[in-house]
C-alpha cells in the first residue's frame, strides 16, 4: 500500500514567509474552515494548527514553493 504525503503549513511557517503572525494565525483558521466545508472533520480540531499548502494557496491565491521552507523549523 502506498501512503501519500501532503505538504502542510503552520502559523510558523508562514511567519517565516515573512507574513504577520496574526495574518498566519487567520490563513490557518480560514484554511481549516475550508477543510471542514469539503468534508474533512479532521480538521474541526482547536488543536490542530498544520494544514495542506494547497489550501493555503489557494486563500492566498499564490503558489508557495514547499521545498524552501518546510522542515526547516524546529
Amino acid at each position: 500500500m502506498t501512503r501519500i504525503v501532503t505538504p502542510t503549513l503552520t502559523k510558523h511557517e508562514l511567519m517565516a514567509l515573512g507574513y504577520g503572525p496574526s495574518f498566519s494565525k487567520d490563513i490557518i483558521r480560514q484554511a481549516k474552515l475550508l477543510l471542514v466545508k469539503s468534508g474533512h472533520p479532521y480538521y474541526k480540531s482547536k488543536r490542530l494548527g498544520r494544514v495542506p499548502i494547497t489550501t493555503v494557496e489557494e486563500i492566498l491565491g499564490i503558489e508557495l514553493d514547499s521545498g524552501s521552507f518546510v522542515g526547516h523549523l524546529q
